[in-house]
C-alpha cells in the first residue's frame, strides 16, 4: 500500500508548514470517522444476517429508499411483497405486521447507515478538494473509495437477491462472503490512507534480523486474519455455527467425521458444514498462535521502538478477546448479540493489526 501522500496548503507560503499539518489532522480525523462508520456497517450487517432481517426489503431504491414507509398502506405493501418469498413461507409464516416491522427496521438501518457513510465521505471530499487541501492524487484515491462504496451497495443487493429464489430462506454463502470481503477491503484501504495522512513519514527502524522476523510474522498474521474472516463468512452463510456446539472437540472428535465427504475435495471448504466449521476453528487457532509469536518476538526486540511494540501488545490482547468471543458464540449456539460482537471484533482485530503494520513500514528505510 502506498503512503506517498502530499498536501497542497491553502494559505500563503509562510504558513505552509502549519497549514499542511492542520490539513493532515483534519483529513485524517475525517477518514477515521469513516472507518468508525464502516465498522458500524459491519456490525449492522452481522446483526441483520443473524436476525434474518436482510430479505425484508424487497425493493432496491438507492436514492428514494432512504425514506421508510410513512403510512399504514405502505407498510402493508412492503409486507405483502415479503410474503411472496420463501423465507416468509418457510420461517415466518403467520407472523404479523409488527413482526415484519421489527426485521424491516434492522435492514433499513443497515442500508441507511451505508447511505450516511457515503455522504460523510463525499461531502467533505468535495470541500477539501475545492479549498485546495488535497492533491489531485489523494482526491482521486478518495473519489475511487466513494465509487467502490457505491458499488458495495450493488454487491449487497446482488447478495440479497439470491435469497428470493425458490426454496431459499437465506442468501447464497458465496455472495455473502463476496459482500463481506468487499467491505473489509474498502475498510483496509481507507484505514491505511487515514494512517498515512496522519503520519506520512515513517520512523526509521533498523532492519536487524529480529525486526525483519517480527515484521514477517506480522504480515503472516494479517493474512491469516483476513483468511479467517473469509472462513467465518462461509461459517455464517452455511449456518455451520449452529452445529457441533462443543469445544475443542467436534462430536467427540478433533477432526469431525465426514470432513471430506464431498468430491472434488476442495468443495468441502465451501459447502460441507463440518469441514467449514473445523477450518474456521483451525484458522482462528493458527492466527492466535502466529500473533502470539509475533508479540513475543516484537517485545523482545527493543529496536522496534515504543509505537510498534505498543501496537503489538494491543494486538495480542485483541486476539485473545476475539478467540474467547468465538468460543462463547459457538457454545451459546450463536445468539444474535454474540455473533454480532464476534463479527465486529474481527474488524477491531484487523484494525489493530493494520495499525501495527503501518507503524513498522519504516523498517530499513532511511
Amino acid at each position: 500500500m502506498s503512503d506517498r501522500i502530499t498536501f497542497r496548503p491553502a494559505v500563503g507560503r509562510d504558513d505552509a508548514s502549519s497549514a499542511t499539518l492542520r490539513d493532515r489532522r483534519r483529513i485524517s480525523t475525517w477518514l477515521f470517522v469513516i472507518c468508525f462508520m464502516l465498522i458500524g456497517m459491519i456490525a449492522l450487517g452481522g446483526y441483520t444476517r443473524l436476525t434474518g432481517s436482510g430479505l425484508s426489503i424487497m425493493d432496491w431504491q438507492p436514492i428514494t429508499g432512504i425514506v421508510p414507509p410513512l403510512s399504514h398502506a405502505e407498510w402493508e405493501r412492503q409486507f405483502a411483497l415479503y410474503k411472496t418469498i420463501p423465507q416468509y413461507k418457510i420461517l415466518h409464516d403467520g407472523f404479523g405486521l409488527a413482526g415484519f416491522q421489527k426485521i424491516f427496521w434492522a435492514e433499513w438501518t443497515h442500508r441507511f447507515w451505508g447511505r450516511m457513510t457515503g455522504l460523510v465521505l463525499l461531502l467533505p471530499l468535495v470541500w477539501f478538494a475545492v479549498t485546495g487541501a488535497l492533491t489531485k492524487g489523494l482526491a482521486a484515491r478518495l473519489l475511487l473509495f466513494f465509487v467502490l462504496g457505491a458499488l458495495q451497495g450493488a454487491v449487497g443487493w446482488f447478495m440479497v437477491a439470491s435469497g428470493f429464489d425458490a426454496d431459499s430462506t437465506a442468501v447464497e454463502p458465496v455472495r455473502l462472503v463476496l459482500h463481506l470481503c468487499c467491505a473489509f477491503a474498502l475498510y483496509i484501504a481507507i484505514l491505511w490512507t487515514a494512517l498515512s495522512v496522519r503520519a506520512p513519514r515513517p520512523a526509521f527502524i533498523p532492519a536487524t534480523a529480529p525486526v525483519v522476523r517480527t515484521k514477517r510474522l506480522l504480515w503472516c498474521a494479517v493474512v491469516l486474519i483476513c483468511v479467517t474472516i473469509i472462513a467465518g463468512g462461509f461459517t455464517a452463510g452455511t449456518h455451520a455455527g449452529f452445529v457441533y456446539n462443543t469445544f475443542p472437540l467436534m462430536d467427540g472428535h478433533l477432526v469431525p467425521q465426514h470432513y471430506a465427504r464431498l468430491s472434488p475435495f476442495w468443495l468441502n471448504w465451501f459447502e460441507n458444514v463440518p469441514a467449514i466449521q473445523f477450518d474456521h476453528r483451525l484458522l482462528a487457532t493458527l492466527t492466535a498462535l502466529v500473533i502470539g509469536a509475533c508479540v513475543l518476538c516484537g517485545l523482545r526486540t527493543p529496536q522496534l521502538g515504543k509505537g510498534p511494540q505498543d501496537a503489538l501488545m494491543l494486538l495480542g490482547w485483541a486476539v485473545l478477546v476475539q478467540y474467547a468471543l468465538g468460543v462463547t458464540t459457538l457454545l451459546l449456539v450463536v445468539p444474535a448479540w454474540a455473533g454480532t460482537v464476534h463479527q465486529t471484533w474481527a474488524a477491531v482485530l484487523l484494525t489493530v493489526a493494520i495499525v501495527a503494520l503501518h507503524r513498522m513500514r519504516g523498517v530499513g528505510r532511511v
